[in-house]
């Protein structure tokens, strides 16, 4: 059976026994050798017969679910790079899965992007405590009674090591067995369709990690130092196999697990010669399955709406708001915050374009950035206060509420939840959590080392990380504490500060949810400008309605009853941010909303 006859690479469960398949272009012999249920021992080996064009293949009867595998390649036993399962790691022989074998309760809930989309960011390994898909289960409810419509899972493809980011993934078929069983994963998307909730993978086809990629071992082709990458040579999408390896890995997660939506990491590092984009192929593929297609959003720095308008997908990162907001509130100018100017102006022209950048000159590259958003809808920007780059690429990983005060982080949620812009929110933000998200990694002696150094030169140029002794300081990402450090305290929610943090998400995102003018996410009904110090958002139905959001970011309190917007309108407050009752000053920092009634204007 050759592999253009649609058989899958690595394993593929069949009546009777087991397919085996592998392809290499240097390969002059090929075996899938088995082992015993530990792991270590060998219980046989089978010849794969050459079939041509580098294709390899076997079946072995009497195999199945739970068998163990390697393949000999030549001389070298290698670990299976398209394992559906690996449960002693990256290293180790792969599993036998069978795709059938979980019984699904609920469809999936793929909904294209709207003004009622808000999405959940989480790290499986510290979203909790235990670490678990099963523990974050258990957690979905409360994300679904709080007005989440997504949760987007931080990538999962299995990584060196037990702990570090997903970003570093090698094996992109197999769920990282640190978390759980593949069976379980489909449990906990299956218990969020249950509940109401969408569910997206984060995935990287950007590049590999450094630790236990072997694709290149088989076949060096996969690879290229045309498509050159921060991490090395990146994937050849010239080259059919890793074209179809990206494929049928997005297929795999889509139908196999039943994700809605993928999340495609830095695709401005995604090279492909080929006419057809592999990410037009992906989308029109994804469009082709019938049914309702999942949604795909793209992780690109580059501010191009042709990532939606030409090459298919739904939405894009629009960083250029968390940037704005971020060196607004906190005055940090260095690295990428160069770019922006810490004044509400600046702020305001983000929200009212869609981004910043459209052609200027980005100040850290000296090289024009962007191009106008004007063809995107409200909904296909998503706009965060913070996620896990923007918190984790930090030496000591703080939050947004760790560097500015409790009523400028609790106004700036009231205006991230109030645009027409899809919200995207960090794990813990909800109640501002007091655990940092740092960079932590478990890989291998020499590499651990090198990785340690790297992140603390990373900080050199910083001023609060001048010198030797001051980047000495950064936490080590190879410290299990590091780890330790960013899982969620799920018990401090009941404090004061947390609870009124937490009941003021869960008002902003019912009134989200609930008030039609909020989820009638147009641009064309959107306005944006500063007064003072006050930074003010209106937005009015197609066929009427008001609501205006007014944000206090001057020195002192301001005297405010209604917002600086038509006196025509009879405005009626809605939301403070502060909760310090309907009328009287804005304290610094404090947003209010307000409705009126009345026609377009």
């Amino acid at each position: 059976m050759a592999m253009q006859s649609g058989g899958q690479l690595g394993s593929e469960l069949v009546p009777g026994g087991v397919v085996f398949r592998a392809w290499s272009t240097r390969a002059r012999s090929m075996a899938v050798v088995l082992f015993a249920r530990g792991g270590q021992e060998v219980e046989r080996e089978v010849t794969l017969e050459p079939l041509g064009g580098g294709l390899f293949e076997a079946m072995v009867e009497g195999a199945g679910p739970g068998a163990l595998y390697k393949f000999r390649v030549d001389e070298a036993l290698l670990p299976d790079p398209y394992a559906r399962a690996l449960p002693f790691g990256v290293q180790g022989p792969a599993e036998v899965t069978d795709p059938g074998a979980y019984a699904w309760q609920h469809p999936p809930r793929r909904e294209p992007l709207s003004g009622r989309t808000v999405i959940y960011e989480l790290h499986v390994g510290t979203f909790t405590p235990e670490g678990t898909f099963a523990a974050a289960r258990a957690k979905l409810a409360g994300l679904a009674a709080l007005g989440v419509t997504v949760v987007e899972l931080m990538p999962l493809s299995s990584f060196a090591g037990r702990r570090g980011w997903g970003y570093d993934g090698v094996a992109h078929f197999a769920p990282h067995a640190a978390y759980g069983a593949p069976d379980e994963l489909k449990a906990l998307v299956d218990e969020a369709h249950g509940l109401g909730l969408s569910v997206w993978l984060d995935v990287v086809y950007n590049h590999f990690g450094p630790e236990g990629n072997y694709l290149g071992a088989y076949s060096p082709e996969y690879f290229s130092a045309r498509a050159p990458t921060p991490w090395g040579d990146g994937p050849d999408f010239a080259e059919p196999h890793m074209r179809r390896y990206l494929l049928d890995n997005a297929r795999y997660w889509l139908d196999e697990f039943r994700f809605d939506g993928l999340r495609l990491d830095a695709t401005h590092h995604l090279h492909d010669p080929a006419p057809r984009h592999v990410l037009r192929e992906l989308a029109e593929r994804a469009r082709e399955r019938g049914g309702p297609p999942p949604v795909l959003v793209a992780e690109d720095e580059r501010n191009d709406p042709a990532l939606v308008t030409e090459l298919g997908l739904d939405g894009v990162w629009a960083d250029d708001f968390h940037h704005a907001l971020h060196v607004l509130l906190t005055r940090e100018r260095e690295g990428y915050y160069a770019g922006y100017l810490p004044h509400a102006a600046t702020l305001a022209r983000a929200i009212e374009r869609g981004w910043l950048y459209e052609g200027q000159l980005w100040p850290p590259t000296g090289q024009r950035r962007g191009f106008s958003a004007e063809p995107l809808a409200a909904p296909q920007l998503v706009y965060t206060l913070q996620n896990h780059d923007q918190v984790g690429n930090r030496a000591r990983g703080e939050r947004l509420n760790h560097l500015v005060p409790a009523e400028a982080y609790r106004g700036a949620s009231a205006l991230l939840l109030f645009l027409p812009m899809t919200p995207l929110l960090f794990m813990g933000q909800e109640w501002a959590a007091s655990s940092p998200f740092l960079y932590f990694t478990d890989f291998p002696d020499e590499l651990g080392r090198k990785v340690s150094e790297g992140r603390r030169r990373e900080f050199k140029s910083f001023k609060a990380f001048s010198s030797e002794r001051l980047r000495a300081a950064i936490p080590d990402p190879q410290a299990e504490t590091t780890f330790a450090a960013s899982v969620l305290d799920w018990g401090e929610r009941e404090s004061a500060e947390h609870r009124e943090t937490l009941a003021l998400y869960g008002e902003l995102l019912r009134l989200r949810r609930d008030d039609p003018v909020l989820a009638d996410a147009g641009r064309d009904r959107l306005r944006v400008g500063v007064e003072g110090g006050l930074l003010w958002v209106w937005r009015w139905g197609r066929s009427g309605g008001h609501r205006a959001l007014v944000w206090n970011l001057g020195d002192a309190a301001a005297p405010l009853e209604r917002p600086p917007l038509p006196a025509s309108y009879a405005w009626a407050p809605l939301v403070r941010s502060e909760r310090a009752g309907a009328h009287g000053p804005l304290a610094r920092f404090e947003a209010a909303i307000f409705a009126a009634e009345g026609p377009p204007p």
